[in-house]
């Protein structure tokens, strides 16, 4: 257990299993803010016998990020990881390709859940286990944002069966592909997902 994962995630976000693991940092993030808060009220008021002091309004003050955190862990609590045997089957697949799993992006309409995204270029294709997935929306979403980093004329599809996706990957093995146009794009999915 790294300590340092409960504020920040940038180097686990994209590995397997990410959704499912950094549920337990979230929680226990979102108790030490409010622990935090908590002993500052109890502990002014029991050195000034009075509830109105200034490490109470420093107790406040501190809910403010603890009730951020306490959303942040309801998100996790909303999606999950990628299927093990889904995952396998991927890893199998994936050579060397770029890929990231456990996305979850979310939008002022929708969530939406990817198990895995594959970068090749402009090309962006993924996998998504969720039953209730629009695609059309996904879509829209993720454009918006490439084209709003400078990423223009990309592809976005996803998958729904798992071979239909393993057979994609095969194909984008064989694609030529600007390489700092693929890490530039997988470094856009991460700063945007969950």
């Amino acid at each position: 257990m790294k300590l340092s994962r409960m504020f920040t995630t940038d180097r686990y976000k994209g590995t397997r299993g990410y959704l499912d693991s950094q549920r337990a940092y979230e929680v226990m993030r979102t108790v030490l803010y409010f622990a935090v808060s908590l002993s500052l009220f109890f502990g002014g008021w029991a050195a000034t016998g009075n509830r109105m002091n200034l490490l109470t309004v420093v107790a406040v003050l501190g809910c403010l990020p603890a009730s951020k955190s306490a959303v942040e862990a309801i998100m996790y609590f909303r999606f999950h990881s990628c299927r093990g045997e889904d995952a396998d089957r991927i890893e199998d697949r994936l050579g060397e390709l770029k890929g990231v799993f456990d996305m979850a992006f979310t939008s002022y309409e929708k969530n939406y859940q990817v198990d895995h995204l594959t970068v090749k270029g402009n090309t962006v294709c993924g996998y998504s286990s969720a039953e209730k997935f629009d695609e059309q929306g996904f879509y829209k979403h993720i454009e918006g944002i490439l084209k709003a980093e400078n990423y223009r004329d990309t592809s976005v599809k996803i998958f729904r069966e798992i071979g239909k996706y393993t057979d994609r990957l095969d194909t984008l093995r064989t694609l030529e592909a600007d390489e700092a146009c693929t890490e530039g794009i997988i470094r856009t999915l991460k700063s945007v997902a969950l």
